[in-house]
């Protein structure tokens, strides 16, 4: 029977007018030490992106998203941070910032399969 281990997760989130402090959850970011675990999973709704600002860039956030992806992953587009260890790219992904894309607070939590939660909470907190 599978054991449950801790997890770590943050909601990625954009604030189309960071002025205004509104955030829209755009993805979830999950490390999984114990099962060489980390991934982020995102998503784009455009139309409501707009709504908020409709000046935004949505292609340049796209991509912005699309780096947290590759540095997550430690894939070679994620430049330096992505060449790191798993923990110090959570924590690079994770870090308080005060720019369009931000986390939340890191949470934690016990699972037996860090990608199916890394599915639940992202259909829970992003779509």
């Amino acid at each position: 029977m599978p054991v449950r281990v801790e997890y770590e997760y943050a909601v990625v989130r954009l604030l189309p007018c960071v002025e205004r402090e509104e955030f829209i959850n755009v993805g979830v970011i999950l490390y999984c030490r114990k099962q060489r675990f980390i991934d982020f999973l995102f998503t784009i709704n455009k139309e409501k992106l707009l709504s908020f600002n409709p000046e935004l860039d949505v292609e340049q956030i796209h991509g912005h998203l699309l780096s947290f992806s590759n540095i997550a992953k430690g894939n070679a587009q994620g430049g330096e941070i992505g060449k790191k260890e798993a923990a110090e790219r959570f924590r690079w992904l994770t870090a308080s910032r005060s720019t369009l894309i931000q986390s939340s607070p890191v949470h934690i939590g016990l699972t037996k399969d860090a990608t199916g939660t890394l599915s639940d909470l992202f259909q829970s907190l992003v779509l």
